[in-house]
């Protein structure tokens, strides 16, 4: 029993992010860019930051606009460290 707990708990440290899909050009894969907002240490301006991941997308239901959450995961090629979990909102 502790075995399945011990699961769970790794699986609840994965990190999650919700971003944008940029791009869907790809089979079973799409790019999702998830932006951050962070004021500079020093000037204390808001700075927008923001970072591209290839997310697996096994049924191919994403389209570009959507807003997904991303839940990481093993390597699944090269790049694609990241899969689909759900589709928050459809784009319009």
């Amino acid at each position: 029993m502790s075995e399945v707990q011990t699961a769970e708990e790794t699986r609840s440290r994965r990190k999650v992010r919700t971003g944008y899909v940029i791009s869907d050009k790809m089979e079973k894969t799409v790019v999702v860019q998830v932006s951050d907002l962070t004021q500079h240490r020093l000037y204390k301006k808001t700075i927008q930051r923001r970072a591209r991941f290839k997310a697996h997308d096994e049924e191919n239901v994403c389209g570009i606009g959507d807003l997904v959450r991303i839940m990481e995961t093993k390597p699944i090629s090269k790049e694609k460290r990241w899969r689909v979990v759900e589709i928050v909102e459809k784009a319009k």
